[in-house]
């Protein structure tokens, strides 16, 4: 098979290249690392304008879709985009003020019965004997109110050091702030803009690469935000199965905080998973203080909805969503979550879906040749 001279020359300049990222690599890494760290806000904007969209989206839907007034037409977009930032923002604040006053009020009241309960615990190791005395002898020489002040203080003694560090966390916090502040004006320029961007984007790609390149990246492209956007989908929609069927459980069980606790299962579960034990292990915390027995009996509850719903309402609603079967849901949370933690979780379901569609499709088309 002959070679151009075209692709000789492009093959040659690649590897040039590569050997020259090898060889200076170190200054190369610091090169990306300072680009990449430029392009935060950007990336930040790019992934908050993608979630907000999906709700934006839903609204243009609603907000007389087929109305050609001018009033109408030129109000739409700005109305929805404004629309769905409330949303989202009022389902977080609703989270926040749900959990934090009540794990607040949790934390305060454990410290007050503390000592009593382990001054009870004391007295019924005593009772059964089976310490020795000396042992027990030191047990009930402990003021417990003393030294549960004492472990507070030393815990907290710790933040006393903070002046020290208030200038880096308050530059920490400007950044931050800095970081936020150009992410949600970047999203809100994309939302804004986005038929005009997404045009602008697919004529230069045209022009920049030859068409069959073109046409590749348009397939792809599209199966990763189908993909991505009905995972996310499928993710919130299965979150708000599991917390309303925490919920129900609490209420026909006579749980405190079913509500609070119900929001916060809700919450924790868009981490796959493991998200619904996280806040599973919060929520037994806040019954502790009202009733251990009643705490018991919420892990026991919550570890059968969570097999329940990580072996049949996650794999159904999830795999649905994104095109990929209950099996390899669970295969790719699991190799996922062993090579990047929580983060592996979250991407590894719609990798794992894309990967499987592009092969998918791809037998589809050799098998008419096979035949």
């Amino acid at each position: 098979m002959k070679i151009e001279t075209k692709s000789l020359v492009k093959i040659g300049i690649a590897v040039f290249l590569v050997y020259l990222g090898i060889y200076y690599w170190p200054s190369v890494s610091k090169v990306l690392i300072t680009l990449f760290e430029a392009a935060v806000p950007l990336i930040i904007g790019c992934i908050v304008a993608y979630i907000v969209n999906l709700v934006m989206s839903l609204y243009e839907r609603i907000y007389f879709p087929k109305s050609t007034k001018a009033v109408v037409v030129k109000s739409r977009r700005i109305v929805c985009l404004l629309a769905a930032i409330i949303s989202l923002l009022a389902v977080i604040t609703i989270v926040i003020i749900l959990v934090i006053p009540q794990l607040t009020s949790c934390i305060t009241l454990l410290f007050a019965k503390l000592p009593v309960a382990l001054s009870d615990l004391v007295v019924h190791i005593e009772e059964l004997e089976i310490l020795p005395e000396n042992v027990m002898a030191n047990l009930l020489s402990i003021d417990w109110n003393s030294t549960i002040s004492q472990v507070v203080g030393a815990l907290t003694s710790g933040f006393t050091n903070i002046v020290g560090m208030v200038v880096d966390v308050v530059s920490s916090v400007v950044g931050g702030f800095f970081t936020a502040f150009l992410s949600i004006m970047f999203s809100v320029y994309l939302l804004i803009s986005k038929e005009t961007l997404g045009r602008q984007g697919k004529k230069a790609l045209s022009k920049l690469i030859n068409p069959a390149h073109y046409n590749k990246f348009e397939y792809v492209s599209g199966i990763v935000n189908k993909t991505f956007r009905g995972y996310i989908v499928g993710q919130c929609t299965e979150a708000l199965i599991l917390g309303m069927l925490c919920g129900l459980g609490m209420w026909i069980l006579r749980m405190p905080y079913a509500a609070m606790i119900s929001a916060l299962v809700a919450f924790t579960s868009l981490v796959p998973i493991a998200g619904p034990y996280v806040g599973g292990a919060i929520a037994a915390f806040m019954i502790f203080t009202v009733s251990p027995i009643q705490a018991v009996i919420f892990v026991v509850y919550l570890v059968i909805l969570q097999q329940i719903e990580g072996n049949l309402i996650y794999p159904k609603v999830v795999g649905t969503s994104v095109g990929l079967p209950a099996i390899w849901v669970l295969v790719a949370i699991t190799i996922g979550g062993g090579i990047a933690g929580i983060a592996g979780m979250l991407l590894g379901v719609p990798v794992a879906a894309v990967i499987y569609k592009l092969i998918k499709d791809k037998w589809a088309e050799q098998e008419p040749a096979a035949e």
